[in-house]
């Protein structure tokens, strides 16, 4: 029997970590590409197929990462107004800024940098909740990236819609234009309790139930929030949204900080998927979400960045690094989120999170060659005894050398191929200098 045509073949890899529901691992192994998709894993399998051959010694591959929540052109105000207390700093920085210049141009190449940033670092897959999301998704089909994507929805006028209605009807435009697109995969995304009207919010869900897209909503970030939904509905944030029909399987609740116990259970109870954000938390100082209670209880946590303003950056490693240590920290119990458990929130847990376990999140048969490969032969990540705990204590993004979106090579050699980074840099000098004109 002769050999099998392969589109592209792995070979070598040291580790090959799958996330699968059993952690099944393999050691010096390959991995088989074919029309985007993973076709065969194991060892010696580099003998049964012949195509374009990429030999990975000193690497661990694992699953394309996803991050549950950014916002993705936030990039262009990175450190923007740091070290401000929360209202000094959305009051007289960001919303200025964004008020002034928000824009598809803006959001084009904010989202280009950030896309750049995420593909060198890993993370094949993104959340995103902005404005101009038409913009996000022309970044996506000129690079090759994934993105579930939803236009802020808000009951106040925004750079995207002057009503909440028209957010709204633009939200349906839009998944109606990508309904059927493996890379731009659209979201509804009403801003947050505190923000949206009963009315939007049910509307909103309505929309997400009709086309069976995913409902990507802040929660509970802030203890201001959880007071004004108290002292408006006389409910806390998750009851709340329990009580008008918001809450299933198919919400992604963004930060979830400050949940209740009852809360923690409605969560778990109605399938409700939550996007964990420590860095931005922390740097905002909003608190600590307690993710161990939330996984305990049975409900699916992924990891997201939230925007470059407030973490600042987009490093999926870093940010579940932070996230184990932090637990730890704040439950003091050294075996709280362990490594195994911080990698499942940037793969399988994150792929549950929005809906596409089935495509994508772990390294199997049958799903998409979204596949990132870490270069593990610097001094900083030897002797290795464990390949999770190396990635998540001592990696960073900046260790990726190998990423694939669909089989497709987007990083080679920590070079990312589809962008020009002296380009971006370009782009980002120039909206630096509009952006600094206003506190001029």
């Amino acid at each position: 029997m002769g050999l099998k045509k392969a589109d592209i073949i792995l070979t070598d890899i040291d580790y090959i970590l799958t996330m699968d529901k059993d952690l099944t691992e393999y050691k010096n192994a390959d991995i088989v590409i074919k029309d985007g998709k993973i076709v065969d894993i194991g060892e010696g399998k580099k003998n049964e197929y012949y195509g374009k051959t990429i030999v990975c010694r000193n690497k661990i591959a694992i699953p394309g990462m996803i991050n549950t929540h950014t916002h993705a052109a936030m990039t262009l105000l990175r450190g923007y107004g740091s070290d401000n207390p929360l209202k000094v700093w959305l009051e007289e920085y960001i919303w200025p800024a964004e008020g002034k210049f928000v824009s598809y141009e803006f959001v084009r190449d904010g989202t280009e940098i950030a896309v750049y940033e995420m593909l060198r670092t890993g993370t094949t897959t993104f959340v995103d909740m902005y404005f101009y999301e038409n913009a996000v998704a022309d970044v996506i089909k000129k690079v090759g990236i994934r993105g579930v994507l939803s236009t802020g929805i808000l009951d106040f006028p925004t750079p995207g819609a002057k009503t909440p209605d028209e957010g709204i009807q633009k939200t349906v435009d839009f998944i109606e234009e990508y309904k059927n697109n493996a890379f731009v995969i659209p979201a509804i995304g009403p801003h947050a309790p505190y923000t949206c009207s009963p009315d939007t919010l049910k509307k909103a869900y309505s929309v997400a139930e009709k086309y069976d897209v995913v409902y990507h909503i802040h929660i509970a970030e802030t203890e201001f929030e959880v007071k004004t939904v108290k002292e408006k509905y006389g409910k806390t944030p998750v009851e709340h949204l329990d009580s008008i029909g918001v809450l299933s399987e198919r919400t992604l609740a963004a930060h979830m900080v400050y949940p209740s116990e009852n809360e923690i259970d409605i969560l778990s109870e109605k399938g409700v998927k939550v996007a964990h954000c420590p860095e931005s938390n922390l740097k905002l100082a909003s608190g600590i979400a307690p993710v161990p209670d939330m996984i305990q209880k049975g409900v699916t946590v992924g990891i997201g960045t939230d925007g470059t303003a407030s973490n600042d950056n987009l490093d999926i490693i870093g940010e579940i690094s932070t996230a184990a240590k932090l637990h730890k920290g704040f439950k003091k119990d050294p075996t709280v989120l362990n490594a195994k458990e911080a990698l499942l929130m940037a793969t399988r847990w994150g792929a549950q999170a929005i809906r596409m376990e089935d495509k994508i999140g772990t390294i199997e048969k049958g799903k998409f060659a979204d596949i990132v490969l870490i270069d593990i032969k610097d001094p900083h990540l030897n002797p290795l005894y464990d390949p999770y705990t190396q990635i998540v204590y001592s990696s960073t993004g900046f260790d990726v050398d190998t990423v694939l979106v669909g089989g497709e090579i987007k990083v080679l050699n920590k070079e990312v191929i589809p962008l020009d980074k002296d380009y971006l840099l370009d782009k980002a000098r120039y909206w630096k200098e509009k952006v600094d004109q206003i506190r001029k």
